[in-house]
């Protein structure tokens, strides 16, 4: 009889509060990610691509600037409130189109995105 009591407050309890979300999903908090940015047309990797993010619909913060290799790795802020984080990938030098996106799966993974020409 114990048992079942005691299964059955945990029940309650899961069910009233929920099960513990990893921490990068806490309010205020951070998703790691990367990425490697390549040209549309070759292949080839971008270099000094700026990765900008924003937990809200616009770009406010530079994040990481891509390498020789075009990777890039980031922490990215979070809000629950909100769908996903707003990115934007911008090529300072005006040589690519701007990409932007909003992330809905935050699991750390590289994501490869491809840049076209502005030419």
């Amino acid at each position: 009889m114990k048992g079942i009591s005691l299964t059955g407050a945990l029940f309650v309890f899961q069910a009233c509060y929920g099960i513990a979300e990893p921490p990068l999903y806490e309010e205020g908090g951070t998703a790691r990610m990367s990425f490697t940015l390549v040209s549309h047309k070759d292949g080839k990797p971008l270099e000094g691509i700026n990765v900008m993010g924003s937990p809200f619909n616009y770009p406010s913060t530079v994040l990481g600037v891509t390498d020789a290799n075009g990777h890039c790795t980031v922490e990215i802020p979070y809000r629950r409130n909100i769908d996903g984080p707003y990115l934007r990938f911008e090529d300072n030098g005006g040589n690519y189109i701007a990409k932007d996106t909003t992330l809905t799966d935050l699991r750390e993974r590289d994501i490869l995105i491809k840049m076209d020409p502005a030419i």
